[in-house]
């Protein structure tokens, strides 16, 4: 495949899982192509326009030819210069990496990471949350994960690609879409009626079973094993973290167990006071799960896939 094929299917396999719903995803769009017909030349110069055709600003090809031919990809959760000169090491010794593709976002796309948490505002608003709650729920917390992430130095790993030339990309959202929306249906076909039953069933997952082995697997934040679980909802989309606020509306909306990546103290206290139960099946499990749904797609067509950084490999 073609870098350019890898990166419009990672597109299209997240649109098709966003559990939100195709129209979400089209009126994104659309409303993203009048924003830029709207604005005067000078401001299109800056525009992204990848945005006009991808939803998930999270997710980019970071630096290499589009039109590069993809054999062999080197996949972590997180790449930074450590992983890069890995995958330069590697072509030293003569496996030839052609890609290196990363879960997390960096560069452009992580300095917009912030534009893609309007995905839970959505999800409150499918769970019956009235829409200008919550939108004004997330417009906060939206701003603060802006202003955190304004000083990093995004292009760090992408300098370090350049100047190795080895192609870089990342598949943010459309993995984090994968995993929510297979776990929900998952957790919707088995319907555990405890914590514990949910315990049970997420280690019956390969990635959960291999994290709970290296003792980062599903952990109870809120709640004990007795409890039952009313309604389960899946929370894995959406950038990063969301308002604190949401829980009250969780709680009012009738979730009676939330199932995460990862928790901030501060949010599982506020989830604690709404008595909405916090599974965290686990971060890097997570994510491991929702790309390996991707990366079987890429080796059914030829592509031989090298995990490193933390990837737990599992191929369905």
């Amino acid at each position: 495949m073609k870098l350019k094929e890898i990166y419009q299917l990672a597109v299209e396999m997240g649109m098709e899982a966003d559990p939100r719903g195709k129209q979400a995803v089209e009126r994104d769009l659309r409303l993203t192509r009048k924003s830029y017909e709207k604005l005067e030349a000078e401001d299109k110069a800056f525009f992204d326009t990848e945005s006009l055709t991808n939803p998930y600003s999270d997710t980019r090809i970071l630096w290499g030819d589009p039109e590069k031919e993809v054999k062999r990809i080197l996949v972590g959760i997180d790449i930074e210069a450590g992983e890069l000169l890995l995958a330069d090491r590697l072509r030293e010794k003569g496996k030839e990496i052609d890609l290196v593709l990363a879960h997390h976002p960096e560069g452009r796309a992580f300095a917009a990471l912030h534009q893609v948490m309007h995905i839970q505002s959505d999800l409150l608003y499918q769970w019956g949350v009235p829409v200008n709650i919550a939108e004004s729920i997330m417009a906060g917390r939206i701003k603060e994960v802006m202003r955190n992430i304004m000083p990093y130095n995004h292009q760090r790993p992408v300098d370090v690609a350049r100047l190795l030339e080895i192609p870089l990309m990342c598949c943010h959202t459309p993995s984090d879409n994968l995993v929510t929306s297979w776990l929900q249906k998952y957790l919707d076909e088995k319907q555990p009626e405890t914590i514990a039953d949910l315990l049970k069933e997420l280690k019956t997952i390969p990635e959960y079973a291999e994290a709970a082995r290296q003792g980062a697997g599903p952990t109870i934040f809120v709640g004990d094993e007795s409890r039952r679980c009313g309604r389960i909802f899946v929370d894995m989309t959406g950038g990063t973290g969301g308002s604190e606020d949401a829980y009250d509306e969780w709680a009012k909306a009738g979730v009676g167990t939330l199932v995460g990546m990862h928790i901030s103290e501060k949010h599982r206290e506020r989830a604690e006071k709404a008595r909405v139960n916090v599974v965290i099946a686990g971060h890097i499990a997570s994510d491991s799960l929702g790309m390996n749904l991707f990366l079987d797609r890429l080796e059914a067509a030829g592509i031989e896939i090298i995990p490193c950084s933390g990837l737990i490999r599992v191929k369905r």
